[in-house]
C-alpha cells in the first residue's frame, strides 16, 4: 500500500468537503439520454456484484495457478468488503445526497436504510477501486484497463449526481485501503510468480 496516496486522497476529500460546505458548485444536472445514458449506466456498476461475480468466475476459470479459486474468492471478498466498510460509514454519517433537502448535511448515525442519505462514501467508487487494486496485483500487464474502468466508475457517480466529489474521493481512498490491506493479507503475487 502506497501510504502517501492514501494520504493524499484523504487530505483531498476533506478540502473538497470543506468547498462543498462553503458552497462551491458541485452538481451538475447534465441531462444525458439513449446511447450515452445507457454506456454510463453501465460504467458505472464496474465492481458492483454482477461485475464482480463475473470477474471472479473469470478468475476462477482462466487464471493457471493451482489456487486460482481461492484467488477468486480473495477477488469477491474484498469488493464485499469494501462495500460492507461504506456501508457501515455511510449510515454512521447519513450525509444528504445532492438534489435533495438538506444535500451535503451529514445527519449522524441511523441504521435505518434511506438512500437519499447515504451518499458519503460513494460504495461504487469504493468497490470499484479495491477490486481494480486486486485485480491490478494479481495481472499486472492489464492494470491501466482496471484502474481506468475504476475511475470511469467513480467519475460517473459525481457526474450522474449521485454523490459530491468528496463522497467519490472518499470512496476511491476506501477502495484503495481495503484493496491494499486485502492483497497483503492474501499474498497476492501477479501470474507467473
Amino acid at each position: 500500500m502506497n501510504l502517501t496516496l492514501l494520504v493524499v486522497l484523504v487530505v483531498l476529500c476533506v478540502v473538497l468537503m470543506v468547498l462543498e460546505r462553503r458552497g462551491l458548485k458541485t452538481t451538475l444536472k447534465l441531462n444525458m439520454k439513449g446511447d450515452v445514458k445507457r454506456e454510463t449506466r453501465w460504467l458505472a456498476q464496474y465492481g458492483q456484484s454482477v461485475c464482480t461475480g463475473v470477474g471472479a468466475v473469470l478468475v476462477a476459470q482462466l487464471d493457471p495457478r493451482p489456487q486460482r479459486v481461492q484467488i477468486a474468492l480473495v477477488v469477491a471478498g474484498t469488493v464485499l468488503a469494501a462495500s460492507i466498510v461504506a456501508m457501515l460509514i455511510k449510515r454512521l454519517v447519513s450525509r444528504v445526497r445532492p438534489n435533495h433537502e438538506n444535500a451535503g448535511k451529514f445527519l449522524g448515525p441511523s441504521f435505518k436504510h434511506a438512500n437519499y442519505k447515504e451518499s458519503f462514501p460513494s460504495s461504487h467508487s469504493a468497490s470499484a477501486v479495491a477490486f481494480s487494486v486486486v485485480l491490478a496485483t494479481l495481472y499486472p500487464a492489464a492494470a491501466v484497463t482496471f484502474w481506468v474502468l475504476a475511475l470511469l466508475c467513480a467519475g460517473l457517480r459525481y457526474i450522474l449526481d449521485a454523490h459530491w466529489p468528496s463522497d467519490v474521493v472518499g470512496g476511491i481512498a476506501l477502495g484503495y485501503a481495503v484493496g491494499s490491506a486485502a492483497g497483503q493479507w492474501a499474498g497476492l503475487a501477479p501470474m507467473g510468480r
